[in-house]
C-alpha cells in the first residue's frame, strides 16, 4: 500500500506527464482538423478518392510545388529532392544547394518555377529554408539542371526571415515577366506591417533578382504586406493577383492582393475592418480552418489546397460561393491547372496527416468532373 506521501508524487508524475504529451506547437496552422463547415455544394457532390481523379505519380515524399512543362512535370519535395515524372515514369532528381536546408517544421525545399525558357536553358527557381551559424532564413535562388542533378547556381535574394513555423515559400513568375514570392512572418508577428522586414509580405522582384522600378516602395522587394503566412498565389487573365494565407488557427483567408496594400496581420483578421487595410474576399471564419495553401485561377474560380481542411476547396468570384469539390484524399498542398485539366498532391506524409499506402500521390481531373 502507497503511502501518502508517496500517493502525492505519483499524482505530480502522472500530471507532469499529461501536460508534456499534450502540448501543441506555436502554430497549428497545417494540424489535422476535422473542420468541414465550407460549402454551398450538397455533400453528395463532393468528389471523394474512389471515383474521378487519376493518380499520375505516387509514394512521394513531402511534395510542395507542382510545375508542369508541356506533358513533363517536376515537383518539389521539402526534404530536398526534385521530382520529375514523364510518362508515366518517375525519377527523384538531386539538388545541390549552397546552403543546409533547414529541418523545422514546414520548412526545407519549397517553392519552385521553372523559367519561361527552360527547355533551352534547364533554369528553374527555388525558395528554400535553410540554417547556417548566423542563424536561420529562407533564400530565393536559381537552380540550374546538369543531367539528373540540380545545382544551386545564383542567389537571388536571401535572409528572408524564418522561425519555427510560417516560411511562406510559393514561388511564382507572374504575367508581367516578375518573381514573386510569399513569406511569412516567421512566428514573429510584429515584422508584418514593418516595411524594413522582407517577412511577413509578398515579394516582388526581376528575374535577375534586382528591385523592379514600379514596385510599390522605393528600393524595396516588398509588393504588400501585413501577411501572417501565405502560401499560395496565382492571376486571373486580366493580370488580377490572388492569395491564400493562413490565418491565426481560424480566420484563414484568400485575398486580392493589389501593389503596396496592407493586409492587416496582426491588427486585424477574418472580416474586421480597418481604415488602410484590406479584409479577404474570403474568410473560413473564426470556427473553421482550411490551412491554405496553393492556388490557381480558371473562369472566375479560385481552386485551393487545403491541409486542414483536407479538400480542395472551390471559390466563385462572380457569386460569391465557396465549396469543396475534392475531399476523403487528405491533405492537400497544391494545385495547378492547365486548360480543363487540374492537377493536385497530397501532403499526408509531412507528419501531420494519416499516410495511406502509397502516399503522397499527384492526382489529375478533369474540371468538367466538377462541376
Amino acid at each position: 500500500m502507497l503511502s501518502r506521501g508517496q500517493s502525492v508524487l505519483l499524482l505530480i508524475l502522472f500530471f507532469a506527464t499529461a501536460c508534456s504529451t499534450d502540448e501543441q506547437p506555436k502554430s497549428i496552422d497545417e494540424q489535422p482538423s476535422n473542420s468541414s463547415e465550407l460549402g454551398n455544394k450538397d455533400q453528395s457532390e463532393i468528389i471523394d478518392a474512389s471515383e474521378e481523379q487519376e493518380v499520375i505519380a505516387e509514394d512521394l515524399n513531402v511534395p510542395w510545388a507542382i510545375e508542369k512543362i508541356e506533358d513533363t512535370f517536376y515537383l518539389t519535395e521539402r526534404p530536398g529532392n526534385i521530382v520529375k515524372i514523364e510518362n508515366g515514369e518517375v525519377e527523384r532528381q538531386s539538388v545541390e544547394l549552397e546552403k543546409e536546408l533547414a529541418t523545422a517544421a514546414e520548412a526545407g525545399l519549397l517553392g519552385f518555377a521553372l523559367d519561361q525558357d527552360f527547355s533551352e536553358s534547364n533554369l528553374a527557381y527555388a525558395y528554400y529554408t535553410y540554417r547556417d551559424d548566423t542563424g536561420q532564413f529562407n533564400r530565393i535562388v536559381t537552380l540550374r539542371l546538369d543531367g539528373n542533378i540540380w545545382t544551386e547556381e545564383e542567389l537571388l535574394l536571401d535572409k528572408i526571415p524564418s522561425g519555427s513555423y510560417h516560411h511562406g515559400g510559393r514561388l511564382k513568375i507572374g504575367p508581367d515577366d516578375k518573381l514573386y514570392a510569399t513569406a511569412g512572418d516567421a512566428s514573429d508577428a510584429d515584422i508584418a506591417q514593418n516595411n524594413e522586414s522582407l517577412g511577413g509580405k509578398i515579394l516582388r522582384m526581376n528575374l535577375d533578382g534586382s528591385i523592379p522600378s514600379d514596385n510599390p516602395f522605393e528600393d524595396s522587394y516588398v509588393y504588400s504586406l501585413g501577411h501572417r503566412n501565405p502560401q499560395g498565389i496565382t492571376w486571373a487573365e486580366d493580370g488580377t493577383l490572388y492569395a491564400s494565407e493562413h490565418g491565426n488557427s481560424a480566420n484563414d483567408e484568400v485575398n486580392q492582393i493589389e501593389a503596396g496594400q496592407n493586409y492587416g496581420w496582426p491588427i486585424i483578421e477574418g472580416k474586421k475592418e480597418q481604415e488602410g487595410m484590406i479584409t479577404p474576399l474570403f474568410t473560413s471564419g473564426a470556427d473553421t480552418t482550411w490551412a491554405p495553401s496553393g492556388i490557381d485561377y480558371h473562369r472566375s474560380k479560385l481552386y485551393v489546397a487545403a491541409l486542414r481542411g483536407t479538400a480542395l476547396l472551390e471559390f466563385d468570384l462572380e457569386t460569391g460561393d465557396q465549396s469543396e469539390v475534392i475531399s476523403d484524399l487528405g491533405r492537400i498542398r497544391d494545385v495547378v491547372i492547365d486548360e480543363e485539366i487540374l492537377y493536385f498532391i497530397t501532403n499526408n506524409t509531412d507528419g501531420r496527416g494519416n499516410p495511406e499506402d502509397a502516399d503522397d500521390k499527384l492526382y489529375k481531373i478533369s474540371l468538367s468532373d466538377l462541376n
